[in-house]
């Protein structure tokens, strides 16, 4: 692999800060992510924000079939040309945003869930996992990169000041776990924090089940939208038109004490407090 500072020369490129371009220096550090992954010779890779594609060679020659999504259409040449190099012209690359792509429909398309992986821009990660939870059943599991800061947010539990909306949506249907850390001097341009591969398995059975996710989903950024105040007023705050009486109502039909803030709650807690709301306002 060529190192990212000269390739970028080459082809009178620069990283591009917008994007969030930081490109792994290290070939082997690539290779030991995706053996640390266990990436099988039967699996579907789709690796996002591909760049100048050291996890996507090391991918392919692992996967059964990768599929490479790179935004910058300047990077895109640089990148088919590089898998060409290493005799991967069999690695199909999408000029495509990744907000764009339908992954329940490429799925379908390659017959099989996905392998998601990617070093993510950090810039958009949290909208990308928003995006991975919500068509979760097209990925049988993610290995991502992260700003460590947000790798740490993910994992943290209940009573951890970083806890939050995330932690409690990704750990509702997914187990995670790091796999190492990677040091800022590892990438060029060289970023100022570190980063941790994180993966991400999705679970085939939840339990408890919410009976309704999007209601989940509203309830848990009411809760963690005014993180300081007590539930009962952080409830009453704007959610599905909750007054305080009515929020009160709601948590102690849940059994949770109205004086609890977000960060004390278990996932268990969160999906009961949404099946509460949900029969609270059933016609």
């Amino acid at each position: 692999m060529t190192s990212p500072r000269t390739l970028l020369n080459a082809w009178n490129l620069l990283a591009r800060k917008e994007l969030g371009q930081n490109f792994l220096t290290e070939p082997s550090l690539a290779a030991q992510i995706v053996a640390l992954a266990g990436i099988g010779n039967d699996e579907v890779v789709l690796e996002i924000g591909a760049g100048l594609g050291a996890l996507t060679i090391a991918a392919a020659r692992q996967a059964r079939r990768t599929i490479a999504v790179e935004k910058d259409s300047h990077l895109a040449p640089l990148l088919r040309a590089e898998l060409m190099v290493n005799g991967l012209d069999q690695v199909e690359v999408r000029e495509q945003n990744i907000f764009t792509l339908d992954l329940p429909q490429l799925a379908a398309e390659v017959g099989q869930p996905l392998t998601v992986i990617g070093n993510l821009p950090y810039n958009i990660s949290s909208q990308i996992l928003v995006k991975l939870i919500q068509e979760r059943h097209a990925v049988r599991r993610a290995v991502l990169m992260f700003q460590k800061e947000l790798a740490d947010r993910l994992c943290a539990g209940p009573g951890n000041r970083t806890y939050g909306r995330l932690s409690v949506m990704l750990q509702y249907c997914a187990d995670l776990r790091p796999l190492r850390t990677v040091r800022p001097e590892m990438f060029f341009p060289k970023p100022k924090v570190a980063s941790v591969v994180l993966t991400i398995d999705f679970k085939t059975t939840i339990d408890p089940v919410v009976g309704d996710e999007t209601l989940l989903a509203r309830v848990v950024q009411a809760a963690f939208g005014q993180r300081r105040k007590t539930l009962r007023n952080a409830l009453a705050g704007g959610l599905l038109s909750l007054d305080s009486d009515s929020a009160l109502q709601v948590l102690e039909a849940a059994r949770i004490d109205p004086r609890r803030r977000a960060e004390t709650l278990t996932v268990a807690e969160f999906v009961t407090l949404a099946d509460v709301v949900g029969r609270f306002f059933a016609p």
